[in-house]
């Protein structure tokens, strides 16, 4: 199981870069990264495979994770539609998606309302 970590950092210039650091001295591969900017602050989303590593790893640096949660991550194909494809299932089985990105080796990243239905529907 993976776990999606939110850091909502200050906007400002290296902050990834401690992040990769403290994760790389640690021994901890990040799996799927997704930020942004706005207002003075940053939102970033970090796919980790050992959370109680990355947390013990991050907050050494000075990095605060406030949420954890759950998430899937499944294969998905680099074509055109695939996302369409696979998320309608879900859609369709009335699972909303409330964060998704792209994670290494054409992974799909999602945090859903109910993990356990999506994923013996995904399964």
């Amino acid at each position: 199981m993976r776990k999606d970590f939110v850091l909502i950092p200050d906007d400002q210039p290296g902050v990834l870069a401690r992040l990769g650091e403290a994760a790389g001295k640690a021994g901890i591969n990040i799996e799927g990264v997704s930020a942004f900017t706005g207002q003075g602050k940053g939102v970033v989303h970090v796919l980790v495979p050992d959370a109680e590593q990355a947390l013990e790893a991050l907050s050494a640096a000075g990095l605060d994770v406030r949420a954890a949660r759950d998430v899937i991550v499944v294969d998905i194909e680099d074509r055109p539609g695939a996302l369409g494809e696979f998320t309608r299932r879900l859609a369709d089985e009335n699972i909303n998606v409330e964060q998704a990105y792209l994670a290494t080796n054409n992974r799909l990243v999602l945090a859903v309302d109910d993990i356990d239905r999506a994923r013996m529907l995904l399964q």
